[in-house]
């Protein structure tokens, strides 16, 4: 079968390479997928630079955590999959449900533990879930790290959203966007902040209420707070650099749930936090039973994640650059078959 793979020490693009590999097959309680999709997320183009947690790949490395397919095959013990189902895999793959925990496992796509982006691959049972119904591969495979992590900052932990109330979301990448889509099927107010008016206005057309282009509006923070009253639920993506206006913006009893590293240079003062009884929730991804409450959303609520451009297998590199240029707009999808 044929696999994008990383070179041990990977540092660029230049290091990912479309080899000829033997096809796995399923072992007691594993289950193989033959590949339809994968989608990237910023955290793969870390990974291909040698810049995600612990440095470059130690061992050669097929990478991404998202992708979806069919089960091909499954191995011994075997209960919740059966060949012909449309499944996805998991970000972590041993976290079932509950609250982050030490046992959670390795995620998909980086040191440690093969991706998705091949023909097929194996996974342990625990570690796939049922893809919702009404989604094809293509839009199914933008869920397992983004549409998760999404859901864990609205929906998950000690303040859920509630319908009414308001939440801002930074950028239009892939977690952003599927924040927009999943606050107002939820009944809420969403901000969104851009450097592009175009890429605002696509997600005026998603149902974005209140649109901040932060190059025209440095002090952003302070703006959604003064002009619109503050938000309930900031879904962080940005890091230290953009976290002291993320708390600015947040109304009495708020939460800003940090998920992201594109911009950690920065110290914020958090001590805002105590005069409005504001709440700083660490994010990374979520849990398999979060996977499955997502799907169940996403078929609930009509739910369709934008694609913002498809490649083919072959043009994968294509696909990286598209991901990180100025272009890109919410979720890259690779089909891979």
């Amino acid at each position: 079968m044929r696999a994008w793979q990383l070179a041990k020490g990977a540092t660029s693009l230049e290091d990912l390479h479309l080899v000829e590999l033997d096809q796995p097959e399923p072992g007691p309680g594993q289950v193989a997928i033959r590949v339809h999709a994968c989608s990237l997320n910023y955290r793969d183009q870390a990974v291909v630079l040698g810049r995600y947690l612990g440095g470059p790949v130690p061992a050669p490395t097929i990478p991404l955590s998202d992708g979806a397919g069919e089960v091909i095959a499954v191995g011994a013990g075997v209960t919740q999959f059966k060949p012909g189902d449309r499944v996805a895999g998991t970000f972590f793959q041993s976290w079932d449900d509950g609250p982050p925990n030490a046992e959670a496992g390795l995620a998909l796509g980086a040191a440690g533990a093969d991706g998705m982006l091949a023909e097929v691959v194996v996974l342990p049972e625990q570690g796939v879930v049922h893809i919702a119904k009404s989604l094809s591969y293509a839009e199914a495979a933008c869920l397992p790290c983004a549409g998760v992590t999404a859901w864990n900052a609205l929906f998950e932990g000690p303040r859920p959203v509630k319908p009414g109330e308001r939440v801002l979301l930074l950028g239009t990448g892939g977690v952003s966007i599927l924040a927009l889509q999943l606050a107002k099927a939820a009944g809420c107010e969403v901000v969104i902040t851009s450097s592009s008016d175009a890429k605002l206005e696509r997600a005026r057309s998603l149902g974005a209420d209140h649109l901040v282009n932060y190059r025209e509006i440095e002090e952003w923070g302070r703006h959604v707070s003064t002009t619109l009253g503050g938000v309930d639920k900031v879904v962080e993506v940005g890091g230290a650099g953009t976290l002291q206006q993320s708390f600015s913006a947040l109304r009495y009893n708020g939460e800003v749930a940090l998920i992201g590293v594109l911009n950690p240079v920065g110290g914020p003062n958090p001590s805002g936090l105590m005069f409005i009884g504001g709440t700083l929730r660490g994010i990374f991804v979520g849990s398999r039973g979060m996977a499955r409450r997502l799907a169940a959303a996403v078929d609930a609520n009509g739910i369709k994640p934008v694609i913002g451009a498809t490649y083919s297998f072959e043009e994968a590199k294509k696909a990286f650059d598209h991901g990180s240029s100025p272009d890109h707009f919410s979720k890259v999808v690779i089909q891979v078959r």
